[in-house]
C-alpha cells in the first residue's frame, strides 16, 4: 500500500505560481509512474501532468505553465504552477500506478490517490 498526502495548495490571483507537493508513505512510490490529476466542480477529473519512465507528460492546457518533478530521496513528486489562470481552479490529486503510455493520462491507470488540495485562482 502507498499513502500519498498533497499539500501545497491555497488562494492565489492570476498570474502567480504555486508548488504543490506529493509525498508517500507506506511503500515509496518506488517503480510507480506519479501524475497530477484535477477535477472542479461539475466536471470529470482530469489529467495535468505525469512521469512515466524518464518521459514527462502534459495536458495541452498546461504545458509551458506546469512542470512535474520527483525527488526519489525522500519520495515525493510535485507540481510547479506558474502564470496561474483562473480555469485552473481546481482540487489537485497526485496519483501512483502503472499505466502503459497510452494510458499515462487516464485515471483508471493508477492505483494510489491522494486526499486531494484545492488550488483557486482568482482573477
Amino acid at each position: 500500500q502507498v499513502q500519498l498526502v498533497e499539500s501545497g495548495g491555497g488562494l492565489v490571483q492570476a498570474g502567480d505560481s504555486l508548488r504543490l507537493s506529493c509525498e508517500a508513505s507506506g511503500n515509496t512510490f518506488g517503480s510507480y509512474s506519479v501524475a497530477w490529476f484535477r477535477q472542479s466542480p461539475g466536471k470529470e477529473r482530469e489529467f495535468v501532468a505525469g512521469i512515466k519512465g524518464g518521459s514527462t507528460y502534459y495536458a495541452d492546457s498546461v504545458k509551458g505553465r506546469f512542470s512535474i518533478f520527483r525527488d526519489r530521496t525522500i519520495s515525493a513528486i510535485y507540481l510547479q504552477m506558474n502564470s496561474l489562470r483562473p480555469e485552473d481552479t481546481a482540487v489537485y490529486y497526485c496519483a501512483a500506478g502503472r499505466p502503459i503510455t497510452s494510458t499515462v493520462a487516464t485515471t483508471g491507470a493508477y492505483y494510489y490517490w491522494g486526499q486531494g488540495t484545492q488550488v483557486t485562482v482568482s482573477s
